[in-house]
């Protein structure tokens, strides 16, 4: 599946990759890694570049300076940023493999190529394709995208109405909105209002969102281009450093 970012052009700026481990709340131990995702021995997949890691502490400044009205202290909590495209090609078979597991699908089934196609095209939306082309990288080996959530004052993460990487419309950034403006003292007006938080946090640091995942936030990729308008990205493909 093609993005409609694809054809931004990338000028690289070399800014390395810097470890985000100590400065910000990251998940551990990392979801990928524990299922065995080829990162390597020096792959470690809390990095980013060093303007994101810059702009990532203006965004916990935002949420330090605007607290949550019911639970006070909020922060970042970081899921997952740098993956090779190694690791992007491992993730795009475990999403399709768990996706077919979700809906029952087995290669014994007379359906089987036409269901493997839609669930390909589901999976499509949410995980980029794990280019090797350098002018088409996935965000994430550019080590410009980050995926992230909220947590409160102790680390523990708050509910935001979907899980991240699932594949489904609860991904989708505004998918709580219309339930949200129905009944504001819902669970899903909570679930819209956090995802607001971060979203208005990350954007004041100079992110853009990702368009059908709230939690994906990118900065000086081709995604963050195409959004902003920006006449180039600034981060190509990044094997490791």
């Amino acid at each position: 599946m093609r993005r409609p970012w694809s054809d931004v052009a990338i000028q690289e700026c070399g800014e390395p990759l810097e470890s985000i481990r100590g400065r910000f709340l990251c998940l551990e131990p990392h979801p990928y890694v524990q299922l065995g995702a080829p990162y390597g021995q020096q792959g470690d997949p809390f990095r980013v570049r060093s303007s994101v890691l810059s702009r990532l502490a203006q965004a916990q400044n935002h949420l330090t300076q605007h607290p949550d009205s019911q639970i006070g202290s909020i922060q970042l909590l970081v899921f997952d940023a740098w993956r090779p495209v190694s690791v992007q090609a491992f993730m795009v078979d475990h999403a399709v493999r768990e996706e077919c597991g979700r809906r029952g699908l087995e290669p014994t089934m007379p359906q089987w190529t036409r269901a493997l196609e839609d669930v390909r095209r589901d999976v499509g939306r949410f995980w980029a394709p794990p280019s090797d082309n350098p002018r088409t990288p996935p965000p994430h080996s550019t080590g410009g995208a980050i995926d992230l959530t909220l947590a409160d004052a102790c680390g523990a993460p708050l509910s935001m109405g979907g899980e991240i990487d699932a594949i489904g419309p609860e991904s989708l950034p505004d998918h709580h909105a219309a339930s949200a403006k129905i009944n504001p003292e819902s669970l899903e007006a909570l679930w819209h209002h956090r995802r607001c938080q971060l979203q208005a946090a990350m954007e004041h640091a100079g992110f853009v969102r990702h368009p059908n995942e709230w939690w994906h936030f990118s900065y000086g990729d081709q995604l963050w281009a195409w959004k902003a308008e920006a006449s180039m990205a600034i981060y190509g493909r990044v094997d490791n450093n």
